[in-house]
């Protein structure tokens, strides 16, 4: 039996830890590694919250910034109890609950400048646990993300973990855009302040823009024995350089990834999506869930700036109950630059998709919070367009019901390692409308399983996404037979956490599939 570490900032596996898609990855890869008869234990911040309640295993002392330190390691009831899987926090007075998602903190003076503290903190004391074997004899670490990245750091150069470069160790890139930034010194917040007893290879560990500063994404691609893409599309992607907003790619890291290549080092495997205890929910129940999540979110005091805004949504949902649109398109996602930053840099295009929509009785509905900005151009938008149903808010129930009863999921991101939305739509048989990037290239085929648009510019992408809009609108409701055979060829599609494992045990772990 193999041992494995997940080391996350997030774990959809246990309640209110998760704020994306890797949350679902860090909740799904141990269950298939388990059902293969290894172990495989999962560690996350406690966020000063997610250890209440739960079980105490042991104190862990390290240095940090000079001193003693102390942290406790709890265990935690997962959502669902499953053989060979432990679910873990580290609970420490300075890692606390933040303002994204409760777990993230947003710092725009200073980006990265709370959660690097966090984060090196709970590194720091990931280390010690897995020193002091606190998890059996490991295998393989699991990292994710440039949270758990200080891991690597502390193998390379710190005199008392060497032990862990007897473990291989897994670096998968979720987001290469966010890396992690800070100053290696005069910062409270800085790769000094955090290990001072550490003479620090500047050299090697700058990053290449901002040379008095670490890139923590840097260091896991720099430093793991293997490196991993959450898609082979967005491999590719990121060994290419950003031309922003024409192209996005390798943020600056495009030449660590090359060489991670040259190297066999750099592996994209597709995520999985889970087609397995899926929550069904009664069909015709959007609008019904839709005015249930509204009266919750006005119960909200952090709703009340957006009461107004709510009940002109909620105004907008009772008119759709007596008289339902004839086509529902949808959105679930953050409102962040890498999901709408086509709407945001042309407010044009999203009105005259509503246009089109309109001249057909049809409707868009988009779900999500996020940057303020986002949040208040969708909130004009729909006060201008009847047809346009922003839920600014978050209701898994609603959010079940756009994958089951929209006709068709739009996810133009600017960017996207993988994606998730588009997998969970086309498992319902509802086609996709992409932007071809990322994993989306690799989910979504134009007039066979979906429909994708590209072009050389953001201009070009602008004009593409509107005529393959409008390609899609005429299939609806004038080809009815090739529209069915999009949604039979979309629900056809299987992209098995099943699969993609047994490709982890291959290219990333070299351990021999049972």
């Amino acid at each position: 039996m193999s041992n494995f570490l997940f080391v996350s900032a997030e774990n959809d596996a246990i309640k209110k830890c998760k704020a994306g898609g890797m949350g679902d990855v860090v909740r799904d890869v141990p269950r298939q590694i388990a059902a293969l008869g290894d172990k495989v234990s999962v560690i996350t911040p406690a966020y000063g919250r997610l250890h209440i309640g739960q079980k105490k295993i042991k104190e862990v002392e390290f240095s940090y910034r000079g001193e003693t330190a102390k942290a406790i390691i709890y265990q935690v009831a997962p959502k669902k109890e499953i053989e060979n899987i432990t679910h873990y926090v580290i609970h420490h007075p300075d890692i606390k609950s933040g303002n994204i998602a409760h777990i993230y903190f947003n710092d725009p003076e200073q980006p990265f400048y709370t959660d690097a503290c966090m984060f090196s903190l709970f590194c720091s004391a990931v280390a010690e646990s897995i020193t002091q074997n606190s998890f059996g004899k490991l295998d393989v670490v699991h990292l994710h993300d440039w949270h758990t990245s200080l891991l690597l750091f502390l193998k390379e150069y710190h005199p008392s973990y060497k032990v862990l470069q007897n473990i291989r160790f897994v670096y998968s890139i979720h987001n290469l855009a966010i890396q992690g930034i800070r100053p290696f010194k005069d910062n409270y917040s800085s790769l000094h302040a955090f290990y001072p007893e550490l003479d620090i290879d500047y050299e090697n560990l700058k990053d290449p823009r901002y040379q008095d500063c670490i890139n923590l994404m840097a260091v896991g691609i720099k430093l793991a024995d293997v490196v991993h893409t959450v898609s082979p599309s967005y491999k590719e992607d990121i060994m290419k350089s950003s031309n922003f907003p024409d192209f996005i790619g390798g943020e600056g890291l495009e030449n660590y990834l090359k060489e991670a290549n040259k190297e066999n080092r750099l592996v994209g495997i597709l995520n999985g999506c889970n087609y397995q205890n899926i929550n069904l929910v009664q069909h015709g129940a959007f609008y019904v869930n839709a005015i249930q999540a509204i009266f919750e979110w006005l119960q909200e005091p952090e709703k009340e700036y957006k009461a107004d805004f709510l009940i002109h949504t909620g105004e907008k949902i009772v008119r759709l109950i007596k008289e339902p649109a004839k086509f529902v398109c949808a959105s679930v996602a953050r409102l962040t630059e890498q999901k709408f930053f086509f709407f945001k840099n042309s407010p044009e295009l999203l009105k005259s998709i509503l246009e089109k929509l309109k001249a057909v009785n049809g409707i868009y509905v988009v779900l999500g919070t996020g940057a303020p900005e986002y949040e208040q151009l969708l909130q004009n938008i729909s006060y201008e367009y009847d047809n346009f149903v922003f839920f600014n808010g978050q209701s898994e129930e609603v959010i079940d019901s756009i994958y089951t009863e929209s006709n068709l999921y739009l996810m133009p991101s600017l960017f996207e390692p993988c994606g998730i939305s588009q997998m969970l739509a086309m498992r319902n048989a509802q086609p996709c409308l992409v932007h071809h990037t990322g994993g989306l290239k690799d989910t979504v085929e134009h007039l066979k399983t979906g429909f994708s648009f590209n072009g050389k510019t953001i201009d070009e992408k602008n004009a593409n996404f509107l005529s393959v809009f409008s390609q899609a609108l005429k299939i609806f409701f004038e080809d009815k037979s090739q529209w069915d055979t999009i949604c039979l060829n979309a629900k056809s599609q299987k992209f098995t956490w099943q699969s993609s494992v047994k490709e982890y045990y291959k290219k990333l772990y070299k351990i021999n599939v049972k």
